[in-house]
C-alpha cells in the first residue's frame, strides 16, 4: 500500500544522491548533538559515518503541518500567526503532499540507520497521522506494524467548533523486522485492580488468582503433550509447560486442583510488578513548557525503557528542546539529537547541563553545526 502524489522521488535517489553539505569529519564520543538540516545530517550519518544499522531506537516529534510559526519569549512559550514578531523557535509550514514527502524522505534514509532489532515511534496528531501510517506502512511494511498509540495529552476544553473536543494525539509504532528489542513495560496494579483480578484468598490472607495450565494447538510431538500426573491434557490443546515444570508447580504448592481435578497455576497479587501497558496513555504535556510542543519525559522514558537496552543509541532528528535526549541520558543509552533551530539547540544545551543524574558538561557530549 502506498500513497501517489506529484513530486515523490524513488527511493533510490533520496538513498543514492549527492548530500549537500555533509557532516564532515569524525564524530567524536557516543552522544553527539547536530544542527542542521536532519535529512542531510541523516544522509550523512549513512553515507559518510558508517552509522547504518546502528541505532536501536528512534523517537520523533516531527511538525503537524499546523501552518504555524512557533515563538519562544523571554519569559513564556506561545503560539502565534505568521505575522509574530516573538524569536521564532521553528515554522510548521509546509502542506499537503510537500509535507508527506518531507516526512517519507527522512523516514526512507532512518530506517537504514535502524539495527535489525531497532524500533521507531513517531509522534502524530488526528488531521495527518493517518496519512504518515500509510506511508510508514510503505516505508517498514505493514507487517512491522506494532501499535496505534493514543496518548492522552491535555484535560477536556470547551471548544465552540460542531466536533468532539480533542484530548489526544498518536504515536506510531513500527519495527525494522520481526526480531525487536522489547522490556515488556507494566503499570501499577491500583487498589482496584488487585480486588477485581485476584478474588481468592489462601489459608495465610494472600489474595490469588489462578489461569490455565494448558493452552489452545495439539502439539504431535514433544513434552507438552505428554501426560502429568498420568493426565493429558484436553483434546486441542497442550501443556503451557513440560510435566517436570508442572511436578516442580505443584511441589511449590502453586497448583490449585479444581473438584474435578483441572489443575490451574497460582498467581499472587503480592508477587505481581505490574500490569502489562496498554495502548492509550496519558501522559499531559506541561501548561508551561520551555519550548514548543515540548513532550513530557516520562512519555518519553516509557518509549526508551520498552525499545532499547543499556548501551543502546537512541535517535531523535527532531529534537526540539532535548527531551528525549535527556530521557536516553538518564536512562544510561547513547543519544543522536538533530534539529536546526538556533532555539531548539539552545535549549537542548541548557537542559542537557542539569540531567538528574549528574551535570553533564559540553566535554560530555559532541555537538556539531553543519
Amino acid at each position: 500500500m502506498e500513497l501517489v502524489y506529484p513530486g515523490k522521488k524513488p527511493r533510490e535517489e533520496i538513498l543514492n544522491g549527492t548530500v549537500s553539505c555533509p557532516l564532515e569529519g569524525q564524530l567524536n564520543g557516543k552522544n553527539i548533538l547536530i544542527k542542521g538540516d536532519n535529512l542531510t545530517v541523516l544522509q550523512s550519518l549513512l553515507k559518510n559515518h558508517q552509522c547504518a544499522g546502528t541505532v536501536d531506537l528512534i523517537y520523533i516529534d516531527p511538525p503537524f503541518a499546523t501552518n504555524t510559526v512557533f515563538t519562544i519569549g523571554e519569559e513564556r512559550v506561545r503560539t502565534v500567526s505568521m505575522s509574530g514578531t516573538d524569536a521564532v523557535a521553528y515554522r510548521d509550514n509546509l502542506k499537503c503532499f510537500e509535507f508527506i514527502e518531507f516526512i517519507r524522505e527522512r523516514l526512507i534514509v532512518a530506517r537504514e540507520l535502524l539495527s535489525d532489532t531497532g524500533s521507531i515511534y513517531v509522534q502524530s496528531d488526528y488531521k495527518i497521522g493517518h496519512y504518515i501510517k500509510i506511508i510508514m506502512d510503505e516505508v517498514f511494511g505493514i507487517d512491522n506494524f506494532r501499535n496505534d498509540i493514543t496518548r492522552i495529552k491535555c484535560n477536556p476544553k470547551n471548544f465552540d467548533r460542531k466536533a468532539y473536543g480533542n484530548i489526544k494525539d498518536m504515536l506510531l509504532f513500527y519495527s525494522k523486522t520481526k526480531e525487536i528489542i522489547w522490556n515488556d513495560p507494566t503499570t501499577a496494579l491500583s487498589e482496584n485492580d488487585k480486588k477485581r483480578l485476584f478474588k481468592k484468598t489462601d489459608k495465610n490472607g494472600r489474595a490469588y488468582t489462578t489461569v490455565p495450565l494448558h493452552a489452545p494447538g495439539e502439539t504431535k510431538n514433544g513434552l507438552t503433550s505428554t501426560a502429568f500426573k498420568g493426565m493429558k491434557p484436553p483434546k486441542g490443546r497442550h501443556w503451557r509447560c513440560d510435566p517436570q515444570e508442572l511436578e516442580a508447580l505443584d511441589g511449590a504448592g502453586l497448583i490449585e486442583w479444581s473438584p474435578h481435578g483441572n489443575p490451574r497455576k497460582i498467581i499472587y497479587a503480592d508477587e505481581r510488578d505490574g500490569k502489562k501497558l496498554q495502548d492509550i496513555w496519558e501522559f499531559k504535556d506541561s501548561p508551561y513548557p520551555v519550548y514548543p510542543t515540548e513532550k513530557n519525559l516520562k512519555l518519553i522514558k516509557t518509549i526508551i525503557a520498552a525499545s532499547s537496552h543499556e548501551g543502546s543509541v537512541v535517535l531523535d532528528f527532531f529534537c526540539g528542546s532535548g527531551t528525549t535526549l535527556v530521557a536516553a541520558q538518564e536512562l544510561h543509552r547513547n543519544w543522536i539529537g538533530i534539529d536546526k533551530s538556533e532555539k531548539a539547540i539552545k535549549v537542548t544545551r541548557e537542559k542537557l547541563k542539569n540531567i538528574s543524574n549528574g551535570l553533564l558538561s559540553d566535554a560530555g557530549y559532541s555537538y556539531r553545526e553543519v
